[in-house]
């Protein structure tokens, strides 16, 4: 069992599907397929959204928003929550390096999206 650390707006940003039109759809939409994923792999999930809080209906996945607003807020709560059990899930390279400093590992977000989708 892997422990997931999903840098939750990356990974949407991460293919061209309009989400930008829907940003809480699209978020909505993440959520879902990481509760399908985390109750297929039996893999712990955690994912953290920027923006303004909101009820996300989740079964499995522990949802985070940003504790602060502002640049790299939800980067900063996923670095402090990073640790040498996790494998955080981002593409931001800047996130990926204070990652692997705290011990974690990184999977890209494309690579986790074509996880998610087979």
């Amino acid at each position: 069992m892997a422990r997931l650390l999903v840098d939750g707006m990356n990974v949407i940003g991460s293919r061209p599907t309009g989400w930008w039109r829907d940003r809480r759809g699209a978020m909505c939409e993440l959520v879902s397929e990481l509760d399908r994923y985390a109750r297929e792999s039996g893999d712990e999930v955690a994912v953290v959204f920027d923006g303004r809080p909101f009820e996300l209906d989740a079964e499995l996945v522990d949802v985070a928003f940003a504790s602060r607003r502002g640049r790299d807020a939800a980067d900063d709560d996923i670095a402090a929550r990073a640790n040498s059990e996790v494998t955080v899930v981002t593409s931001d390279s800047r996130l990926a390096e204070r990652a692997r400093g705290t011990g974690a590992r990184v999977v890209g977000a494309g690579a986790f999206r074509r996880r998610l989708e087979s």
